[in-house]
Parts: C-alpha cells; structure tokens; sequence
C-alpha cells in the first residue's frame, strides 16, 4: 500500500520560508514522476511543481523563481523549498506520486496534505 506522508507545513509572514517534505512508503521513487500541488476551498487543484526522476523541474508560473522541487529517490522522499512566501501562497498542499516517469497523466497517488498559511 502506497502512503505518502507530508510535513513542514505552518504559518509564516509574508516574504518568509517554509520547507515541505513528502516522504514515500510502498512506493518506488526512483523512474517516477512525482510533484507538489496546492488547493483551496472551492477551487481547483492547482500544480505547484512536478519533477522527473532525473531532477528535471516544472514549475507552476504562479510560482517560479520562488518556489524548488528537489527529491532524493534513496530516501523516498520529495521536497518543495518555498521562498518569498505572498499570501496567496495559502492553501493546503499535497504531495502525488505518479506510477510511471512521465507527469503529464497526473498523479495516480496522493497524500493527505499539509497546511501552508501566509499571512502579512
């Protein structure tokens, strides 16, 4: 059974920094696409970055040059360093695994998300 786990998620000012990590069990990161998405009340979820398992990042345009998608396929886990932190950052954030190595059929595991507020 596929988990994913995220944390690092909490309130911070406007201009600030958060981390997020997505650690994966039952799952086999290496070869796969995964990503960070975000989604509040009422809206759509919105893609925030995935990335290939080589390291080759997409980005959200809400959020580039701000925002980095790294992970290290050894530990299973994915990270988001989310940096110039604007309040319209606010949402719930979810960490996807996808089963295979292309991003653009979505992701076919999610995990149960992680709170992100930014407040000015």
């Amino acid at each position: 059974q596929v988990q994913l786990v995220e944390t690092g998620g909490g309130s911070v000012q406007a201009g600030g920094s958060l981390r997020l990590s997505c650690t994966a069990s039952g799952y086999t990161s290496n070869g796969k696409c995964m990503g960070w998405f975000r989604q509040n009340t009422g809206k759509d979820r919105e893609r925030v970055a995935t990335i290939f398992s080589s390291g080759i990042p997409n980005y959200g345009e809400s959020v580039k040059g701000r925002f980095k998608i790294s992970r290290d396929n050894a530990k299973n886990t994915l990270y988001l360093e989310m940096n110039s932190l604007k309040p319209e950052d606010t949402a719930m954030y979810y960490c996807g695994a996808a089963k295979d190595w292309y991003c653009s059929s979505g992701m076919d595991y999610w995990g149960n998300g992680t709170l992100v507020t930014v407040f000015s």
